[in-house]
């Protein structure tokens, strides 16, 4: 198939993919790896007028480390960020996480804006930034904003960007000393989306987790946190107990889909038992004392 017919704009610079943008009056589109755009254009699921190129643009591809955070361009393409030293050395779950997506020519051309801003709910960048407390730096012609990950997925393919907008870096809070992370995926074949994903962090203090995030993926129609069976574990040590307390909470915080892949209740059990794999990971990583 072939897409509809459109406009070809190459912004060389922010300010003007961002005048294109606003200029289009919300029929246009950006263009950054085109992974997902272009096979939404072949099959007419998308018709805009304009389609406005930034892959030209200087700035906007780089993994940066400061202080208190790592900050990544949106232009960085998905094999950038799984191969990085930085990365792997701060964010090791994301550099795991990234193997699991799609295939090599993929990650080659994909970018970390892009997969934010589509917001697929069962792609794995929206729930690292999810799980990461990451801060999404977004810009228009009226000026520059940002956006909380947490507030960012809106629903299926939707999140809080205007159309005359352009998310520009993503900012990733360092770790605590003494974190661990775990992560667990399972889909059909390897680099088809996740019919479950979990990622967990556990940060320690006087042998008790201090801090615990869970985030799952491909189990609703956003990526989600796991807020209860985070509450539960701050304070405790990861007993068999609480852990399947804690997987009960994961079970229940998720409303997942039934479709041609796996039906809802396979999904719900399949959540389950990648969060007890990766919070048994985490655990382990950050020092826990065996169970």
């Amino acid at each position: 198939m072939k897409p509809p017919a459109f406009e070809y704009v190459v912004a060389g610079t922010v300010e003007a993919a961002v005048r294109a943008l606003a200029a289009a009056g919300g029929d246009a589109k950006v263009l950054a790896g085109g992974q997902s755009l272009v096979p939404m254009l072949n099959f007419r699921l998308l018709r805009p007028a304009i389609l406005v190129d930034i892959n030209h643009i200087a700035g906007l591809t780089f993994i940066e480390e400061h202080e208190h955070e790592v900050r990544v361009g949106a232009l960085t393409r998905h094999h950038q960020l799984e191969t990085s030293p930085l990365i792997a050395k701060c964010f090791p779950v994301m550099s795991e996480a990234m193997t699991h997506v799609a295939h090599l020519a993929i990650r080659n051309r994909g970018t970390i804006g892009g997969s934010l801003s589509h917001a697929d709910p069962a792609a794995e960048l929206p729930m690292l930034a999810l799980l990461l407390d990451a801060t999404l730096m977004i810009i228009s012609s009226s000026g520059a904003r940002e956006a909380a990950a947490r507030d960012f997925f809106l629903g299926a393919l939707s999140a809080d960007l205007r159309p005359d907008e352009l998310l520009m870096e993503v900012v990733f809070p360092r770790l605590p000393a003494d974190t661990g992370w775990g992560f667990a995926e399972v889909a059909r074949r390897h680099g088809d989306f996740a019919l479950a994903a979990v990622g967990a962090i556990l940060t320690m203090a006087d042998g008790r987790i201090a801090q615990a995030r869970i985030a799952m993926t491909g189990v609703d129609e956003t990526p989600k946190r796991a807020t209860e069976a985070e509450a539960m574990l701050v304070g405790q040590i990861l007993l068999p107990a609480l852990r399947d307390a804690a997987i009960d909470a994961v079970r229940g915080a998720v409303t997942p889909n039934t479709d041609l892949h796996a039906s809802a209740d396979y999904r719900r059990h399949l959540v389950g038992v990648l969060a007890g794999r990766a919070l048994d990971d985490a655990w382990r990583r950050a020092g826990g004392a065996p169970a």
